[in-house]
């Protein structure tokens, strides 16, 4: 059934609404994804071999200190490209790698994007503005407490640098920690973790 069929039936449609519904009847092609962003569909190519490198490497480090004993994540899970609803703003993005405080929510259900406690986005030339620029400012205005960038190269330094935002205060990360690849970065609490990044592809 069309939007115009369903809003003679129904009535009219707040916009998030059509955007969802719109996104719904999309035809995406096996391995490509559409995300919201901002109130506008974007389809977005598959990655190639070096990202899902990069996230495979994450997903590990991750899920490690997910089943480690005594791990104050224990009850928390990682997913890959699972959908984040943020009404709010007008988007709904699929997060290369977040880490959900206990089992994911029902993915009709509009998703508590706060309660997300880590996500991970890893850039490509395709995707590279819109996660240093729109999605920065989605998941700070989400509260999401850690947005870990993961960006192949960096507008400055022309390199791989991995930056992780923290502490959201009125839709502004107000910490920010820079390094280049080869170098690790600390995860705050609840991780406390340590990540090596000396294996990411440069």
């Amino acid at each position: 059934m069309s939007i115009a069929e369903i809003e003679a039936v129904e009535g009219p449609l707040p916009h998030w609404e059509i955007m969802l519904r719109a996104l719904d009847d999309l035809n995406v092609p096996e391995g490509w994804r559409a995300e919201i962003i901002e109130g506008e569909i974007i389809v977005v190519a598959p990655p190639d071999y070096e990202h899902s490198q990069i996230v495979w490497l994450m997903t590990k480090a991750l899920t490690r200190e997910v089943l480690r004993e005594g791990s104050a994540l224990a009850h928390a899970e990682v997913h890959q490209t699972q959908d984040l609803k943020i009404p709010r703003t007008g988007s709904m993005y699929f997060p290369d790698l977040m880490v959900l405080p206990e089992s994911a929510p029902d993915p009709d259900a509009e998703n508590p994007a706060a309660d997300a406690i880590l996500v991970m986005e890893v850039t490509s030339r395709s995707t590279a503005k819109r996660d240093r620029k729109a999605k920065l400012w989605g998941y700070a205005h989400a509260g999401i407490a850690l947005y870990l960038l993961v960006d192949r190269r960096d507008p400055t330094t022309r390199k791989g640098e991995v930056t992780l935002f923290s502490e959201p205060e009125n839709g502004v990360y107000t910490s920010v920690v820079k390094v280049p690849f080869g170098k690790e970065i600390h995860l705050p609490e609840p991780f406390d973790l340590t990540l090596d990044t000396s294996e990411f592809p440069a």
